[in-house]
């Protein structure tokens, strides 16, 4: 505060203590909200931003002065604070006399109220000095609630020059508290939430054509499972007709032995009944060597050894014929069944290896498809912590914005309430220069 005169009411010798601020910061509540640190004390409208210096004024005056009677020193001090709704305007003009260079009430050098007004029939007499009582009265309410307001200013500034001092030590902050920054680091960090839910979305993407060509494969793995059953089932038919070929080889072969001991046992009894027949031959020329039938007889034999030789040699070229074209017939169904056998072996070692092959690549399939989605879990575990803690500080800053706004609200609504108080008194104040202009 700085040095006060005081304000005498017509004889009653009642002092007050004039309301001087020193030249200490005050709020400035800007276009963009806010306070804001000037030259100015008291509650000044500026142009400054949130937390923005500027040279605002307020409710201030300089070395004050007071209605002294007999005295002719100005109505409120000398040189004030510029206050008002841009920097440098003044709320009133000030009320300059002849006696001394005081300022005015809230504004600049004005002048003073000359003479002495001490007498009791003096200037106010009756009702107006009753009038000025309660003037003086509501002025030092008045002041009273300045003093208490630029308390309440300090007690606030500290408390945010703490405050701010403390964001800036600890980085929260920088040196220009503008809330646009927090609304850029707001969209920076929205922009790099925004690209791993991009990255995101193509796992996802990259997942579902995973499962999908993880689904193709195992549809052509059952179709290649039936067609390979189906060729085992026809390699197992094979096999059984290739057993009955076999069989029948054996028992053809069985038959081709009993033939051929059936022919065997034929030539020998064949030559058995020749030898038999010759030694009886033999006999009988012995005993009747002179005979005439002799000859029929031999040529009789001969006759019938041809006749058997000439069957014996038919049986066995039928037999013979018959068994080259079993054989024959066994070794084309023989070859064929092998020719198949192999042929669907070739098929099912060529169907086995497209199994392996399918299996192997669904197997791959399905690991990549397991690395993408712990790749994923553990993108969005990361980006959930970060995204926690974005959203932390955004509540920690929403609610501190919140903090200084409810203070702007509570200093701008008790910046109205004196403005309205200010007005009042400017009120009363030309009711005490119109009273001075009809006395005078």
């Amino acid at each position: 505060m700085s040095a006060g005169g005081s304000l005498a009411g017509m004889g009653s010798g009642r002092n007050i203590s004039s309301f001087g601020a020193s030249q200490g910061a005050g709020y400035a509540i800007g276009q963009g909200g806010g306070f804001g640190f000037g030259q100015g004390g008291g509650f000044g409208v500026s142009q400054g931003a949130d937390f923005g210096g500027s040279q605002g004024g307020g409710f201030r005056s300089g070395y004050a002065g007071g209605l002294r009677s007999g005295l002719g020193p100005s109505f409120l001090g000398s040189p004030g604070g510029s206050g008002g709704v841009v920097p440098g305007d003044s709320y009133g003009p000030g009320f300059r006399g002849p006696v001394s260079g005081g300022g005015g009430y809230f504004g600049g050098p004005g002048p003073s109220f000359p003479g002495d007004y001490g007498a009791p029939e003096g200037l106010f007499p009756g009702n107006e000095k009753q009038t000025m009582q309660n003037l003086n009265d509501r002025l030092s309410t008045y002041l009273e609630k300045v003093r208490a307001l630029e308390a309440a200013n300090t007690d606030l500034e500290t408390k945010i020059r703490d405050w701010y001092e403390k964001q800036i030590t600890s980085g929260t902050i920088g040196p220009d508290p503008d809330q646009n920054k927090y609304f850029e680091t707001i969209a920076e960090l929205r922009s790099k939430i925004q690209s791993p839910s991009i990255d995101n979305a193509k796992l996802v993407l990259q997942i579902d054509n995973a499962r999908l060509a993880a689904d193709d494969f195992r549809i052509k793995y059952e179709n290649e499972l039936y067609f390979h059953q189906s060729v085992q089932a026809d390699i197992n038919g094979l096999r059984r007709i290739l057993e009955e070929q076999n069989m029948a080889r054996a028992e053809l072969e069985v038959q081709i032995e009993t033939m051929t001991e059936e022919l065997s046992y034929l030539k020998t009894n064949h030559q058995e009944e020749l030898k038999e027949l010759q030694g009886q031959a033999a006999g009988q020329v012995n005993v009747e060597i002179d005979a005439a039938p002799g000859v029929a007889l031999t040529k009789r034999l001969k006759d019938m050894r041809a006749d058997y030789e000439v069957l014996t040699e038919k049986n066995r070229m039928e037999a013979e014929q018959w068994f080259i074209q079993k054989s024959l017939e066994l070794k084309r169904e023989m070859t064929k069944g092998v020719e198949e056998v192999q042929t669907t072996t070739t098929e099912v070692s060529e169907q086995r290896r497209l199994a392996q092959s399918v299996e192997t690549e669904m197997q791959s399939q399905l690991a990549m498809k397991k690395s993408i989605e712990d790749s994923l879990i553990e993108t969005e575990n990361r980006y959930g912590v970060q995204l926690m803690q974005i959203q932390l500080i955004i509540t920690t800053t929403e609610e501190q914005l919140s903090q200084v706004r409810g203070d702007m609200e509570r200093q701008k609504t008790e910046y109205q309430q004196l403005l309205d108080i200010k007005v009042r008194l400017e009120r009363e104040i030309e009711t005490y220069r119109r009273l001075l202009d009809e006395e005078g």
